[in-house]
């Protein structure tokens, strides 16, 4: 098994976890604020990794501590703009519009950095938004305008979190940067800001209850800690672009989630759209050039 797809499989382990997250993310903000919840989700998630992987801290860069940060800052707007979009907009929207990262990915890469998407990434891009499309947005396909608010807040995750992906890509391309220190480092970061936010405008608390306690610790540790050191490591052997296409199936998953947990039924057309999706992930994947060699 190649590097890149084993690198790709952990991502979409880590976009798994995401799906999961909404349902997650709904029952917490019943019991606490967005930026409570994500102090939480940060905090957590950075105490577990430094405790159980100490000795891998004893040399950090400058270089990595400087990434991380930056790629904190950016975690802050990219779980604000979806926490508080969840909270005005629905469920369904907030899936397809965080979504969006698979489109605004290769387009940012290549005004950056000058990286023009291959026929094969526009096909499989076209594919996923399409399938996404599908899956989550109303029967007449329009955007609910009594959501704006919570749609802008959605989009806005997306495109921030595409330069997220971007800014990760290049970090760990450097050989003074530690990925694994990135991963977590970042989350610290993220943290430290969520809970200064936390204090500045909400009342910051303990889960007060058990199933909040459950929703958080998985949240924290899966959906957070896990997913972000994963996708620093992966991204050593695959692109930015490449994984906000695996990412592009979060909505499919959160789908399932809605499906077994919350009892919520699709349309026809949308298990036909996460179809597509996980066509679009196949194609990405196979190498046809090689295939029609061996041919």
């Amino acid at each position: 098994m190649s590097k890149r797809l084993q690198a790709d499989l952990m991502l979409l382990l880590v976009t798994l976890c995401w799906g999961i997250s909404y349902y997650l993310m709904d029952i917490s903000l019943e019991d606490m604020g967005p930026f409570t919840l994500n102090a939480h989700r940060f905090l957590l998630a950075f105490g577990i990794a430094m405790v159980l992987a100490l000795p891998r801290f004893k040399k950090i860069s400058r270089e990595t501590l400087i990434y991380s940060a930056v790629l904190g800052v950016a975690l802050v707007l990219v779980y604000g703009g979806v926490t508080f979009g969840v909270q005005y907009t629905t469920l369904s929207n907030a899936g397809f519009l965080c979504g969006l990262t698979v489109i605004f990915t290769p387009i940012l890469s290549w005004i950056l950095y000058k990286n023009a998407p291959s026929k094969k990434v526009v096909l499989v891009v076209l594919l996923s938004v399409t399938g996404i499309a599908l899956l989550t947005l109303t029967e007449s396909f329009s955007i609910d305008r009594n959501n704006l608010l919570g749609d802008a807040l959605c989009i806005f995750c997306a495109f921030i979190y595409a330069f997220h992906l971007l800014i990760t890509e290049k970090a760990v391309s450097k050989s003074e940067v530690d990925p694994f220190q990135l991963g977590v480092f970042q989350l610290g970061f993220a943290g430290i800001l969520n809970f200064a936010m936390s204090w500045l405008t909400e009342s910051p608390h303990l889960p007060s209850n058990a199933e909040t306690w459950v929703a958080v610790i998985f949240l924290s540790v899966f959906c957070t800690g896990v997913a972000f050191i994963i996708q620093a490591l992966a991204q050593q052997y695959t692109t930015a672009s490449h994984v906000g296409v695996i990412f592009s199936l979060e909505p499919v998953f959160a789908g399932i989630v809605a499906f077994f947990l919350a009892h919520e039924i699709l349309l026809p057309r949308a298990y036909f759209g996460a179809s597509l999706m996980v066509i679009s992930i196949f194609i990405m994947e196979i190498d046809f050039r090689a295939l029609l060699r061996k041919k």
